[in-house]
């Protein structure tokens, strides 16, 4: 599997190296947003003593500032400060947010007083066990902690699982679709005990040549994991399938015509799935946008997983 970094992993990962580089932090995080703003609450952007940062909290538009007001709160001891952005005025070079929004972002110094080191290592550990985390942050004191629910005025930030992607074949679609998909965000594995398919020159990380079943229990697929079935073949996409219907994975893909995807249907009604547990599969796979060739298939997989991820879209 390619342990590919999404942003909040970039960030996290940075925090736990530079610490390591002997380095003093600051978090920056967007606790509201008005109207337009680039970029959502709980987005992170962590910053180093020397300016160097990782992340973002506004898509470029205040970045600047932000670490600069870090950088004042780093040598000025530590703690915590309120940042409020607008729509910039006709003065060049103020800061402010061009797209109309409003955002306000939290500081805080990474330290055991208020965004501790050992919150960051569980968000990292739980992320990677495909396990949720809720932080609760006062935005008085800047104390961040693990906790389920939030008080008046605090600041809850839910931390989700890595997303991660499973794909059931090592076909020329899915040669295309890792690179895709990791830029996305998302850690990838394929899956094929076809020794043919599976051979270490056509793919850069070694495929999983388990039965698709096997390798899918092993796998332990989570509410943040996406099943994809593209080896058109029944004897390794139905047990897949089958178990991945079993799962909460978000997404639930299979490649294949509309005839030979009722046949399909078909095949699991009969191992005891019904019609509403079946309506979970995107068959065929991905957003209808007419793609042609594997490269246009691909983006199609990918749109129709992003759909499902952000937009809660139902397959067809």
């Amino acid at each position: 599997m390619t342990e590919t970094a999404d942003d909040l992993d970039g960030v996290m990962n940075a925090i736990t190296r530079w610490r390591a580089e002997g380095h003093d932090l600051a978090i920056a995080t967007v606790i509201e947003t008005w109207g337009s703003a680039p970029r959502r609450p709980g987005s992170h952007l962590v910053i180093r003593d020397d300016g160097v940062f990782q992340g973002s909290v506004s898509g470029g538009c205040v970045e600047g500032d932000v670490v600069v007001q870090a950088m004042a709160l780093m040598e000025a001891g530590g703690g915590v400060r309120t940042l409020d952005y607008g729509v910039a005025d006709a003065k060049a070079w103020e800061v402010g947010l061009a797209c109309g929004g409003r955002i306000s972002i939290l500081v805080q110094s990474v330290d055991d007083a208020h965004y501790a080191p050992a919150l960051v290592e569980r968000v990292r550990e739980a992320r990677a066990e495909g396990r949720s985390v809720n932080v609760v942050t006062d935005r008085e004191t800047g104390v961040s902690r693990e906790q389920t629910a939030a008080n008046e005025g605090a600041f809850l930030n839910i931390y989700p699982p890595r997303r991660r992607l499973a794909i059931i074949g090592a076909v020329h679609i899915t040669q295309l679709l890792i690179p895709m998909a990791q830029l996305a965000g998302y850690a990838t594995t394929v899956i094929d005990p076809r020794g043919m398919f599976a051979a270490a020159a056509r793919f850069s990380d070694p495929v999983d040549e388990a039965w698709p079943d096997e390798a899918l229990d092993h796998w332990r697929p989570d509410a943040a994991s996406a099943i994809v079935a593209l080896s058109h073949d029944p004897k390794l996409d139905d047990p897949a399938l089958a178990r991945a219907l079993r799962s909460p994975a978000f997404y639930i893909g299979a490649l294949g015509s509309r005839k030979s995807h009722a046949a399909r249907l078909e095949r699991l009604r009969q191992r005891g799935f019904t019609d509403g547990e079946l309506s979970r599969i995107d068959g065929p796979v991905g957003l209808p946008i007419g793609a042609v060739g594997p490269a246009e298939i691909s983006i199609s997989i990918l749109a129709g997983i992003t759909a499902a991820f952000r937009l809660d879209r139902k397959p067809n």
